[in-house]
């Protein structure tokens, strides 16, 4: 990938309009905006090429590309269509599934595809620079540059690597030290993060499509609750072309307390007879660890100060409610409306905070802020022990009990069956009742 410069501005004191820090979809998209309102902008990659950094794949919801680039299933780098969604309980040796699938999602407009990251994150930033943005690479920021406490630029590890610029979108990632640096973030408590662990096992796709019962580019998406023992977390399986990605996301906390490492448990996830023959045979090409903004709003920094505003997960906006698990979707949509918030900041020439609170705005009217306000106490609930350990452990009971033939002795009703799974697994009505109610108002 090639540097391409920009139309410099007028300022003879900045090197840019607007300086973006992070190649991945939410830089990406800032600076695709930014570039498309004629602004000029510096994309900054750490890495060799944009998602190089990245987890090697993940499930991408692509609605919000539709405005950004029309008709992007067209030549966008798509591993498979989701057509496929599975939640599945499991205890060590039960599962239990919901199984949904639908023609509608294998076409036009779609619903959701897996995805190589380096591949998708490369090709959305060569859309930045096909509207004129500058794409440098290979490049780390060290740190902001500022004058009377406004953010005027960013130094880097380049040789006079200093760049100013009227205004800078911090989107380099979780835990992101350009928004700490500049005061967004208030004290972090490791209790909101989780690591995400996960192997990139190669298989041939007619061995895929057979055991996924998935034919051409149509795949699948499994999200696992109850299979991570003593340390809260969930996990994932999901289908790319000629490979299948498999990983666990895990409390780092209770991670670090337990004294387990994330590979013995994805070892063991694997060994699962629920998940064992879908990963028969195959070979390990890639394993990889990411930590993940786990509790969504409750720990979103400052958006925006004075010359800077921050997106995606530097913004901790990363939604882990359970039944959805989504970020490159809201990343997006946060880096666009950051892209299009700087730029109407710059045509004031007002780039303090005040000028730049459009940004926030355009959250709050989007389904980036209004998701996740809504969504708020869904972590808490999901990484609770009653989703986590008893809930599976009885809904598989209940099913194990429903099903297993009982002749001579007749068949219990289901209240009894219920009553005692509850009683086995030492689940309270009054907890079921509570965490019931939290989850309507939550998910409601």
């Amino acid at each position: 990938m090639t540097e391409h410069t920009a139309e410099r501005p007028s300022s003879d004191n900045d090197d840019f309009d607007a300086i973006v820090v992070g190649a991945g979809p939410a830089g990406s998209a800032a600076a695709l905006e930014l570039a498309r309102a004629g602004r000029s902008v510096l994309l900054i990659e750490r890495g060799p090429f944009p998602g190089s950094k990245n987890m090697y794949g993940g499930v991408i919801y692509g609605r919000i590309l539709d405005t950004l680039v029309p008709q992007w299933w067209t030549e966008a780098p798509i591993q498979r269509w989701v057509t496929r969604r599975q939640t599945m309980m499991m205890t060590g040796e039960q599962a239990l599934t919901v199984d949904y699938r639908t023609e509608a999602w294998g076409r036009p407009p779609y619903n959701g595809a897996t995805a190589y990251r380096p591949d998708f994150d490369s090709w959305l930033a060569d859309k930045a620079v096909e509207e004129g943005a500058t794409l440098v690479c290979s490049t780390t920021v060290t740190g902001l540059l500022t004058d009377s406490g406004r953010v005027v630029g960013v130094s880097t590890d380049r040789p006079d690597g200093d760049v100013r610029a009227r205004v800078v979108i911090a989107a380099d990632g979780v835990n992101s030290f350009l928004a700490k640096e500049a005061g967004l973030y208030g004290e972090v408590d490791p209790a909101n993060y989780t690591v995400g662990v996960k192997e990139t096992i190669a298989l041939p796709r007619s061995v895929i499509d057979e055991r996924f019962a998935v034919r051409g580019d149509h795949g699948v998406d499994i999200e696992i609750i109850g299979c991570t023992g003593d340390v809260p977390g969930g996990g994932f399986l999901y289908t790319n072309s000629d490979t299948i990605a498999v990983g666990l996301v895990l409390s780092l906390p209770a991670l670090a307390a337990g004294g387990r490492r994330p590979e013995e448990l994805l070892a063991e996830l694997k060994l699962h007879p629920a998940i064992a023959p879908l990963v028969e045979g195959g070979e390990v090409k890639e394993y990889s660890a990411h930590v993940i903004p786990e509790a969504g709003y409750d720990m979103m920094p400052e958006l925006v100060g004075d010359g800077i505003v921050v997106a995606g997960d530097a913004a901790a906006m990363c939604l882990a409610a359970g039944l959805w698990l989504e970020g490159v979707n809201f990343a997006i949509g946060s880096g666009a409306a950051a892209g299009r918030a700087c730029h109407g900041a710059l045509r004031k020439g007002d780039t303090s905070a005040v000028g730049l609170g459009d940004y926030r705005r355009r959250l709050e009217s989007s389904f980036v802020l209004k998701d996740h306000r809504k969504l708020r106490e869904a972590p808490h609930l999901v990484m609770g022990e009653l989703a986590q350990q008893k809930l599976p452990a009885m809904a598989c009971g209940v099913a194990e009990d429903m099903f297993t033939v009982t002749n001579p002795e007749p068949k219990a009703g289901l209240m009894r069956i219920v009553r005692r799974q509850m009683r086995t697994n030492g689940v309270k009505l009054r907890s079921v009742v509570g965490d019931t109610w939290r989850a309507l108002r939550a998910f409601g």
